[in-house]
């Protein structure tokens, strides 16, 4: 089976195959001594990122929150929170990320606001006000209990009874997080304008956060229940199919409006984030024809409690690159998972394990997403109950890793007080010690680290034009063994992965019969012949040679 490149991937649109380093500005850098990363912070790290060899960043929310949701309960879309900084700031990274080759892409919150949003401030006041119908409202059923049986990600009912309306709002996250009824024209209208604020102030593109929460039925009926065990279940979301307060199939044609509006600015880039048990229908139909968004990505990757072949495969067998298809990203970390080292490692692999990960998701067709500090081998930082922030980790305690351990500070410089992230006495979240011994200044120049060997690896994948937009032919291989060939004209690579305890037996096909690794789990840069057999948690890239 081969990925073929649809017809628009003949344009040269800067993103398709372009790796993104996501920064999460909380955890990132503290300039100002209060404990918590800032706007400045992130302009102060530009060269670093640009010395690693990526194409742009991704901001995680900056905007005016109270940060119930850490900024992604927004109450005004187009104001920046003091905490970060203020527009000079803002447009500080946007300057110097251009100057360095650096796209900028920032989150856009469309499915819900925070409650103290001016939009809700008014919608709640009564049932005629101008934005009486901006959020999602419903009278009590007759025993006054909530319109339907839909539960909030974060645990209990999704509605919530406000006694200014006297009626239930919906809210698919926090309380404080009421649902904008995306259905609206007038709702539509706003967003696109908030896109058009920020496109007009320079950034490259937007990475739409849970954006199949963004429209509901509207007829309310309940979800139907979906049987997992009860020993499976972290919170009662995941009691139920989400068949209708999710993933109307209104969505796609709002996004043809945010694709209209999009194209006024050439050269802009979108990508969705798309959660459930099954979104690869959503994925497609969102990134479809190339009148919607450009890419979306999933979690596939984000909670696999393991890594193995099987997941890979067909994860990669998705996306055939068929007629009207989008392109996919790939993420194996974010602030909203446990960093993947942790969850598909042991103690005594964990550092083959950190270079097999970056190995593998650099080498997937799209477009790769390189959580900060997933370059330093970073494992799921250590937060004791006490110490949580992270209002899911609370709520459900202590049946996930919750999101905190994803979001502790980034640490710069080994030796340094809160290795060198602030120089507050107490920062948001506790630094993990084990993480000082993992900062950037013990790494950048170790030839040995992690972060050298990422340094390489992107190197390596930014001289094959096969690796960034190359077809992707998915190999016949023992179960144990993900291979898949690169191919395009300029010359083919192929990639080789055993995801198992066990050494398997696999011979590369014939022509790669003369090739040579040029990179593997422990080097980048690598020039030796093909394996016939590939050693547990092994894999490699390879050349056809001369």
């Amino acid at each position: 089976m081969t990925q073929s490149a649809n017809t628009s991937a003949a344009r040269d649109e800067w993103w398709r195959g372009a790796v993104i380093y996501q920064i999460y500005p909380r955890s990132f850098l503290d300039t100002n001594a209060d404990g918590i990363g800032d706007l400045r912070g992130v302009a102060r790290g530009l060269d670093y990122i640009a010395s690693l060899g990526v194409d742009g960043i991704w901001i995680s929310p900056f905007f005016t929150s109270p940060m119930e949701d850490f900024g992604y309960d927004v109450s005004d879309y187009c104001g920046i929170d003091p905490t970060f900084g203020d527009f000079e700031d803002f447009d500080a990274i946007i300057r110097r990320s251009h100057e360095l080759g650096l796209k900028v892409i920032i989150d856009q919150v469309y499915s819900h606001t925070s409650d103290q949003h001016s939009w809700f401030e008014e919608s709640r006041k009564d049932k005629t006000n101008p934005k009486a119908d901006w959020y999602v409202w419903a009278d009590p059923k007759p025993d006054g209990s909530p319109p339907s049986n839909w539960q909030s990600v974060f645990g209990g009912s999704s509605w919530q009874w406000d006694g200014p309306r006297r009626q239930y709002y919906l809210h698919n996250f926090l309380t404080s997080q009421p649902d904008l009824n995306v259905h609206n024209p007038d709702v539509q209208d706003a967003l696109l304008n908030v896109a058009r604020f920020w496109l007009d102030r320079g950034v490259d593109g937007f990475r739409l956060d849970a954006l199949n929460f963004s429209m509901h039925d509207p007829e309310m009926r309940d979800n139907p229940p979906s049987g997992v065990p009860m020993d499976q279940v972290t919170r009662p979301f995941d009691m139920q199919i989400k068949q209708f307060n999710q993933s109307h199939d209104d969505i796609p044609a709002f996004l043809e409006r945010i694709r209209a509006t999009i194209d006024e600015y050439p050269g802009r880039f979108t990508v969705a984030e798309v959660g459930g048990p099954e979104p690869l229908e959503e994925m497609k139909a969102f990134t479809h024809g190339g009148k919607r968004l450009d890419s979306a990505y999933n979690f596939d990757f984000l909670y696999a409690p393991d890594l193995n072949a099987e997941i890979v495969k067909e994860s990669l067998s998705n996306w055939d690159g068929s007629a009207e298809e989008g392109w996919p990203s790939w993420a194996f970390s974010n602030h909203d998972a446990p960093r993947a080292t942790t969850r598909w490692a042991g103690d005594d692999n964990f550092e083959q394990i950190a270079r097999l990960n970056m190995l593998l998701l650099l080498s997937l067709r799209g477009n790769p997403i390189i959580y900060q500090g997933e370059e330093l081998g970073l494992p799921q930082g250590h937060v004791a109950f006490a110490d949580l922030q992270d209002p899911e980790a609370i709520l459900n305690w202590p049946h996930t890793l919750g999101r905190d351990g994803a979001r502790t500070p980034m640490p710069w410089t080994c030796k340094a007080p809160q290795a060198g992230f602030s120089s507050a006495n107490k920062t948001w979240l506790k630094m993990d010690p084990a993480h000082a011994e993992r900062a950037i200044d013990s790494q950048m120049d170790a030839p040995d680290s992690m972060a050298h060997y990422t340094r390489q690896l992107l190197e390596l994948r930014k001289a094959s034009r096969a690796m960034i937009v190359g077809d992707s032919e998915l190999l016949s291989t023992p179960d144990e063994v993900i291979a898949f060939i690169r191919r395009h004209d300029t010359g083919d690579v192929l990639c080789a992965f055993n995801l198992s305890l066990e050494t398997v037996e696999w011979s590369p096909p014939a022509e790669f019969q003369n090739g040579e690794v040029i990179a593997n789990e422990t080097h980048a840069n690598a020039r030796e012949g093909l394996p016939s057999t590939l050693a547990p948690y092994t894999g490699y890239w390879a050349d056809q040679g001369d």
